[in-house]
């Protein structure tokens, strides 16, 4: 399978058992060793982490524990012939966290989530990492007037700026979104995440990560998220996914809702060379319908579309858009996009 020199990620949440806020699991759970042996099978070569998802239960392991969990993991992911894309620390679903994490009004609640992310750093460090994404999903408020966005805004970069002294070779990529599990979230949009990386202590080591799904869901379309943050070289991860209309985050299979935004998303990336600069990750789950033999269809159908719209995107005419644009001539534009993704 010619990959075009990209390679590819998903977090082991991708293979689930089909649970959602409305009704229980209705697939059997798979053991982590077996989602990992999916990997290579499905054309993966890097695993995305949460922090517990390396090391279990770490709030209750030593710091020499936590990092000799790391290590046997990191071995654990040689034996499969895989790497560790990236270390996030799972800030949402401790009790700690309810009203946020670094922007809680509990200052002990801040303290636990600063001290959490550091652990997630030594665990990226034993895996052979120096990337941490941060989703941050609780960062946000129910009701205006229960926090103030300015004070809000100012510690997340204070966290920013503790990880960023914490270990000197760490990059961060921030993972905005507007809404879900908070309705109001402080770092919506790729503009949020990028303002907010530009004013850290060191501004070359915060960059952002999209996700479609995220931007979709913001109003705005994927494809001018991922420009904008490649304008400044702050593009360091995707999460490629679909997302149909503006409802609950639903990481449908990569361009299984609309075609032609799938199309830009990869034109963009592969006319920036994306491969050279970061690896292709994707957030998809599998339908909730899905037998569990079939369970995994979803990342091999995410895979080759993109690779398919790669394919797409570089025979592409480009002399012919080029004449079109100069033409004003829009209509025909239009028609030359839309046949050439019919073939």
């Amino acid at each position: 399978m010619d990959t075009f020199g990209y390679r590819f990620s998903f977090g082991p949440w991708n293979i689930h058992e089909g649970a959602d806020p409305f009704g229980p699991t209705v697939r059997p759970a798979r053991s982590f060793a077996e989602k990992l042996a999916v990997y290579k099978e499905l054309g993966f070569s890097l695993v995305q982490f949460h922090d517990d998802d390396a090391v279990p239960d770490l709030d209750k392991l030593s710091a020499a524990q936590i990092r000799e969990a790391a290590r046997a993991m990191r071995q654990l992911l040689a034996d499969h012939g895989l790497t560790a894309e990236f270390v996030a620390p799972r800030l949402w679903e401790h009790p700690m966290t309810i009203d946020g994490a670094y922007t809680s009004n509990d200052p002990k609640a801040r303290a636990y989530a600063i001290e959490r992310s550091k652990k997630a750093v030594d665990i990226a460090q034993e895996m052979g990492t120096n990337l941490m994404v941060l989703w941050l999903a609780r960062e946000g408020t129910y009701l205006r007037e229960a926090k103030d966005a300015g004070r809000a805004a100012r510690q997340l970069l204070e966290a920013i700026n503790a990880l960023l002294a914490y270990d000197p070779k760490l990059r961060i990529a921030i993972e905005p979104k507007p809404n879900e599990p908070m309705d109001l979230a402080y770092l919506p949009t790729m503009g949020h995440a990028l303002a907010l990386g530009f004013q850290a202590s060191d501004p070359s080591r915060v960059g952002a990560l999209m996700e479609t799904a995220h931007a979709i869901l913001a109003g705005l379309d994927p494809t001018d998220e991922i420009s904008f943050a490649l304008a400044f070289g702050k593009l360091w991860g995707v999460h490629l996914n679909d997302q149909n209309g503006l409802k609950y985050d639903q990481d449908r299979s990569f361009g299984a809702i609309n075609l032609r935004t799938a199309f830009n998303q990869v034109r963009v990336l592969d006319e920036n060379r994306f491969w050279e600069i970061g690896t292709v990750g994707l957030d998809v789950k599998a339908m909730r319908t899905q037998p569990a033999p079939l369970a995994t269809k979803h990342l091999r159908n995410s895979l080759q579309m993109f690779l398919r719209l790669v394919e797409l995107s570089r025979s592409l005419d480009r002399a012919k858009v080029a004449a079109l644009i100069t033409a004003r001539d829009y209509e025909e534009l239009d028609w030359l996009i839309m046949s050439h993704l019919m073939k």
